[in-house]
């Protein structure tokens, strides 16, 4: 008797196992749908970037980055694993992103060809200098676009006025907020700002007159040289000097060698890159008979920065204090 009451209860359990099934999969289905969405907290994000304007569903997962400040920003906010390829090395790494960059490809020494960096399967390209995304090569930002890659291009790439440390902190925190990780770029921005208050307070101590300073990018026929829209003004005049072409409209352009010599700088920041060492380009000023009499010449006065140190990055804080102590 018992062996048929123990079948007769499985039967009841079994039935009502059964039609609990369908409530269980409507249970499940209205839970799924009452869940939030998985996505990277801060995602969408939507910004506008040099008239791009772009809504990143997610972080992008493999950037390629033009230009060393783009490169570095990437290390800086701990972004190496999302670094497919890079290129365009213009100086010497800093040392704390040695480690990261000597694990990351190098696509080409310059820029490289479209195709080859299309090779690297990028969903994104972050470019330091307009030229990275030059048209008539063929890596224009709508070409991108149109092989399913979103980019940047640096802010002070395409600058329609005078960009200055602000411009830095928000470089920053945009390529911080792309990747998801805003809280690093805020955490560097406020020991940015620490740093940069403390070498202002030190050059406002010294209470002396702002030194006037000719910078020495490049040139033989004319001097290319910093304007007064680039990062490198700002420097300069945080620093304690005064950009003497602070009234050239660019953030670098050429300006003629009596024009140098007219503006009598009393101190020339050569921009340390490239096959030219900074040693050829002050042989190069104090072998020219026209700069003669400019009182920077006469007297040697020269600082040295690396040209990574005088654009829109990381560099640009630290970049104050490096020629706050050289004037």
């Amino acid at each position: 008797m018992s062996r048929p009451i123990r079948t007769r209860t499985r039967l009841r359990v079994l039935t009502a196992a059964a039609l609990l099934v369908p409530l269980a999969a409507c249970s499940s289905s209205g839970d799924a749908e009452s869940k939030p969405s998985s996505k990277t907290p801060g995602f969408p994000y939507t910004v506008t970037n040099c008239g791009v304007k772009t809504t990143y569903e997610e972080p992008p997962k493999r950037a390629v980055t033009m230009n060393q400040h783009a490169t570095e920003v990437m290390l800086e906010l701990g972004l190496k694993d999302r670094i497919a390829g890079t290129a365009y090395l213009d100086d010497k790494v800093l040392s704390k992103y040695a480690k990261a960059y000597a694990d990351t490809p190098v696509l080409a020494k310059e820029y490289p060809s479209y195709e080859k960096l299309l090779a690297a399967n990028p969903d994104f390209v972050y470019g330091g200098y307009a030229s990275a995304f030059q048209a008539g090569e063929g890596r224009s930002r709508g070409a991108l676009a149109k092989s399913g890659v979103e980019s940047r291009l640096n802010v002070e790439g395409c600058a329609k006025r005078a960009v200055s440390m602000d411009d830095v902190y928000k470089e920053v925190r945009e390529v911080g907020s792309t990747f998801g990780v805003r809280p690093r770029a805020d955490k560097w921005v406020g020991a940015a700002k620490r740093e940069l208050a403390e070498t202002e307070a030190r050059s406002r101590s010294k209470s002396k007159k702002p030194v006037p300073a000719f910078v020495y990018d490049s040139g033989d026929k004319t001097a290319f040289t910093a304007g007064g829209r680039g990062i490198g003004n700002d420097i300069i005049e945080r620093a304690g000097g005064r950009n003497v072409f602070a009234d050239l409209d660019k953030a670098f352009g050429d300006a003629s060698w009596e024009s140098v010599v007219d503006r009598n700088p009393e101190v020339i920041v050569i921009l340390d890159y490239g096959g030219t060492t900074v040693a050829q380009k002050k042989k190069r000023l104090l072998d020219d008979p026209v700069l003669a009499n400019v009182p920077a010449i006469k007297h040697k006065r020269f600082a040295v920065l690396p040209l990574s140190d005088a654009v829109v990055g990381v560099r640009a804080p630290g970049a104050v204090k490096k020629l706050a102590d050289q004037l």
